[in-house]
């Protein structure tokens, strides 16, 4: 019994290696929306476009390294991959929160600055509000 457990955490543990292939992109830093200038925002709205777009690529990589592995991976597997994917996700949605709550403290903090959208168009447009798309699901069965 001693030997299947282990050989079954071996085999967990060789499949969840091969999620390594997927990099998690790192956090991106916010500026203080009260405090920053107009060009700082905008790059900082870049960034986190970028970090979503990365964040994005790192859960669709998470989700094709289980569905490979198939049905017949081991639950610990599946478990591992479904927190990971719940973890990178919650950390997407927090930093497009963030982002909106300083894009909405610039804007309070520089009224004469117009929002996208109005009729004074600028070179450099202003930030934007995030949005997250929709909670990717885990395949089925990942559930833990």
């Amino acid at each position: 019994m001693k030997l299947l457990r282990f050989l079954l955490l071996a085999m967990a543990g060789g499949t969840a290696a091969t999620s390594m292939a997927c990099d998690y992109p790192p956090l991106v830093a916010i500026p203080d929306g009260q405090t920053s200038t107009l060009s700082e925002m905008v790059a900082a709205r870049q960034a986190v476009n970028g970090y979503m777009s990365a964040m994005q690529g790192y859960l669709d990589c998470l989700d094709a390294e289980l569905t490979a592995t198939g049905d017949d991976a081991p639950a610990e597997y599946k478990a591992i991959m479904y927190n990971r994917h719940v973890t990178a996700y919650a950390e997407l949605e927090a930093v497009a929160g963030k982002m909106n709550e300083q894009i909405d403290l610039f804007y309070q903090a520089n009224p004469d600055v117009p929002r996208p959208g109005g009729a004074a168009a600028q070179q450099s447009p202003p930030p934007q509000s995030f949005q997250p798309a929709a909670s990717p699901q885990p395949p089925p069965g990942t559930t833990p």
